[in-house]
């Protein structure tokens, strides 16, 4: 702890770099070999499937200790509808699908025991997990339909949705508008935003690892909480002052709900805080507030 803080500029400047070009390789070998498993399936040969990576590999903000690969795998050919109220399929010429969801992702399920085997193919509720050797790290992959969030005039969002194994829920991303946002809020920061994730991100470990409650701070929360510091407090005269900005601006919003409220996730078009979250915004201040006295007092 003393070592940490006796420098905090160069603790920060190592906790700010991304995962090394060897962990990068096996995450990039983990997705050719999903797309081969995909290939050689007959059924799902018939269906136009786009593979989409996202998490944090995916937006440059991992850390060594957090570099699996997400993927979600989307159907096309079908969709799941969110439309305005009072709208229904037939108002936008849509109609029911015969092929349901459950079927594809038993397709997919299949594909992947065929490539790497049923002992490498752990089933969760949300994602199916491929497990990691030593050419490719540990991949999690997610069948999903293509979800389309229509507007009166019949134009719409595209992101994705899956039904979950266990729950029943069905659960909506948007990963390429958060990549988009992502990318463009590091531009205007001048590369300052990853920078100060990947710091946050490094924070929570070592909070876990010495026995603070951390278990609902995920990584994709941290990365959205970021997002919601206004650029103009970034881009001070170290990263020490940019993180410290940071917490500052973050606790001070999180101690009550009415100030966070409307935040958004990365994607912008999801909320950060709604009830069925597994988080608080008083969790989220508990957190911010044990990390900025870990570092600075």
């Amino acid at each position: 702890m003393f070592e940490l803080k006796s420098n905090l500029e160069a603790t920060f400047q190592s906790w700010s770099q991304p995962s090394s070009d060897s962990e990068s390789s096996k995450c990039e070998n983990a997705i050719n070999m999903i797309k081969g498993a995909l290939r050689t399936s007959e059924e799902l040969s018939n269906y136009d499937i786009q593979l989409i990576p996202k998490g944090s590999y995916h937006n440059n903000t991992n850390v060594r200790l957090n570099s699996d690969v997400d993927i979600a795998v989307k159907l096309k050919d079908i969709f799941f509808a969110e439309y305005p109220d009072g709208k229904k399929h037939e108002d936008f010429g849509n109609y029911s699908a015969k092929y349901t969801f459950q079927e594809y992702r038993a397709a997919v399920e299949q594909a992947m025991i065929n490539k790497f085997g049923y002992a490498n193919v752990e089933f969760g509720n949300k994602s199916l997990k491929i497990h990691s050797n030593t050419y490719r790290v540990d991949a999690d992959v997610v069948p999903c339909f293509e979800h389309r969030r229509y507007s009166s005039d019949g134009s719409y969002i595209t992101g994705t949705e899956f039904i979950a194994r266990h729950s029943g829920v069905h659960v909506r991303n948007f990963p390429e508008q958060h990549y988009e946002n992502g990318i463009y809020k590091n531009n205007r920061t001048s590369r300052r935003y990853k920078k100060v994730v990947r710091i946050f991100k490094r924070l929570r470990y070592k909070l876990r690892d010495e026995g603070h409650k951390v278990d609902n701070i995920s990584s994709f929360l941290l990365e959205s909480l970021i997002w919601n510091v206004p650029n103009d407090r970034f881009n001070g005269a170290t990263l020490t002052s940019d993180v410290r900005e940071c917490f500052v601006y973050l606790i001070e919003n999180t101690l009550n709900v009415k100030s966070c409220e409307d935040w958004g996730e990365v994607s912008e078009l999801l909320y950060l805080f709604h009830p069925s979250r597994k988080y608080t915004v008083d969790e989220v201040n508990i957190f911010l507030c044990e990390g900025y006295k870990y570092l600075f007092k």
